[in-house]
């Protein structure tokens, strides 16, 4: 997109999104992950975008500061040190890079994300 402030519309309900394939790390079901970026800077920092997934387990590494606001789903994640972040739509949550532990969607998720 060219545009001084890059943007989508309907962020919560579009449905032009482009496949991302499944989720490479599964521990548990199929998730599969669809998405649109809004901006990806040079070196890919700072990246933003919608992402939708379906239900399923799997392991996860935050690589970079990442912001989500959950607009639609519910999910859990479990951290490496037994904290556990429920999320369903209207939660907004800053995971710091490094972050690592287990991400389980229970119901199709939707959020918007920056990464650092």
């Amino acid at each position: 997109m060219t545009s001084s402030a890059p943007h989508l519309y309907q962020a919560s309900t579009r449905t032009d999104l482009v496949d991302w394939g499944a989720q490479s790390d599964a521990l548990d079901g199929a998730s599969h992950s669809t998405g649109r970026l809004v901006h990806k800077g040079p070196n890919n920092q700072p990246e933003s975008g919608i992402w939708v997934c379906t239900p399923g387990r799997w392991r996860l590494s935050i690589p970079r500061d990442e912001l989500c606001h959950f607009v639609a789903g519910r999910a859990t994640y479990r951290s490496d040190a037994g904290e556990v972040v429920e999320v369903a739509a209207g939660t907004v949550v800053m995971f710091p890079a490094g972050w690592t532990g287990e991400y389980t969607v229970h119901e199709t998720m939707r959020n918007v994300y920056m990464l650092a």
